[in-house]
């Protein structure tokens, strides 16, 4: 079952890079989303226009995208991905994976990548019965990688070998296979409950081009979102204004740019809902008046008065019936523990989770978070993790209370 898998797959130099293209469309067709990593070598033998046309995402293949320092971040690939196929993998590919040559963007993707992964050999097939090939292949597997076998053929001495790649349709399958064989991760607790998250900010027009925001990316929501549906819930998720995508079938999505949008569409959800969980960084204040024009810099000062927007947790904290569950989110930076205990109770919340601007590298825009869980029970301290574990600490707490 391949529907809704995030697959990375990494093509290198080598003349079977055009199955590429097949691997692609049989993926798709079965439902994954696929983000292709090539070599630089990988570039001669197929065009990453023609890659891109297959899967409607740009091609990696460089650490750096344009001169002006923006990067392609493999930590935040390994992280994304359900699977990793290599396919075609040469024996220099293979021999750099099995030894840490971290020389190009495919291999440094492999050795950050926290899902299985799967490689397809491809190469002559004197090349794959030397013994230094071989060893590689051990050692690969040794790491716990899995070998898609190569299709066998006639040897230079005439005696039958192995080489070729497998047929792309026959990858397909495998990977297909891998899945189907995984335990449920449906959770008996989540499965068919209803559950309202809110992810990213809110932006406050001052006028027609600017406005009032914060630096936050949704990525812990959206987190939250994807491992509430792979625990079985339908999950009900309103997105502020960021660049991110979703990709279970059972997220259903609402987008909104103000407070005003988000606190609507948190009203009219969560009365049909069985939890919350509010994980947006909603703006407190917003412009009391919103010019029509944009604003000219006419003088050397400008005074923007602003008025509280809707607390979209109290409200939702007071309409809570007995069978529903909230959680909350407190960003703090200084008396953390005090503050989010008193937000806690204020809210009507289950429990809270704590984070903290102190902990540099874990809030705003981060790939990694560092909690603390606070319910009427006590305290949790959790260690900082990549948000897709986090997400899973506090789905799995969650899934107590219900």
């Amino acid at each position: 079952m391949l529907k809704g898998k995030k697959i990375v797959l990494g093509i290198t130099g080598s003349i079977a890079a055009y199955k590429a293209c097949y691997i692609i469309r049989g993926l798709i067709k079965a439902g994954a989303e696929v983000q292709v990593v090539i070599t630089p070598s990988g570039k001669e033998f197929i065009t990453p226009i023609t890659l891109s046309a297959l899967t409607q995402k740009p091609v990696i293949s460089d650490f750096f995208s344009q001169r002006d320092g923006t990067w392609h971040s493999h930590v935040a690939l390994g992280l994304w991905a359900d699977a990793m196929l290599i396919a075609p993998c040469t024996a220099s590919t293979l021999g750099k994976m099995a030894n840490g040559v971290a020389d190009n963007m495919l291999i440094t993707t492999y050795l950050s990548m926290k899902a299985p992964v799967f490689i397809a050999p491809a190469m002559d097939l004197d090349m794959y019965q030397h013994p230094t090939t071989q060893e590689n292949i051990k050692k690969l597997l040794s790491y716990g990688n899995q070998m898609i076998e190569p299709q066998s053929g006639f040897l230079a001495s005439g005696l039958e070998g192995k080489g070729r790649m497998e047929e792309p349709e026959r990858i397909v399958e495998k990977l297909s296979e891998f899945f189907d064989a995984q335990p449920s991760t449906l959770n008996a607790q989540l499965k068919e409950k209803r559950i309202l998250i809110t992810a990213g900010p809110t932006y406050e027009k001052i006028d027609p081009v600017r406005f009032i925001g914060n630096y936050s990316s949704g990525k812990m929501g959206f987190a939250l979102a994807e491992e509430c549906a792979r625990q079985g819930a339908e999950v009900e998720l309103i997105a502020g204004p960021v660049a991110l995508t979703t990709s279970h079938p059972r997220i259903h999505r609402t987008d909104v740019e103000s407070c005003e949008e988000m606190y609507q569409a948190a009203i009219r959800l969560y009365s049909s809902c069985d939890a919350a969980i509010l994980c947006a960084a909603v703006a407190d204040f917003r412009p009391e008046t919103i010019a029509t024009e944009k604003i000219k810099r006419e003088k050397d000062d400008l005074v923007i008065r602003l008025k509280p927007t809707h607390d979209i947790a109290a409200e939702l904290g007071k309409m809570k019936k007995t069978d529903q569950r909230l959680v909350g989110f407190a960003l703090e930076t200084n008396d953390e523990q005090q503050n989010a205990q008193g937000k806690l109770e204020r809210k009507n919340f289950d429990f809270i989770v704590l984070n903290s601007l102190r902990n540099e590298g874990t809030c705003f825009q981060s790939d990694e978070n560092q909690i603390s869980i606070i319910s009427r029970q006590g305290q949790k301290d959790f260690p900082r993790k990549p948000k897709c574990e986090v997400a899973t600490d506090i789905v799995n707490e969650l899934a107590k209370t219900m």
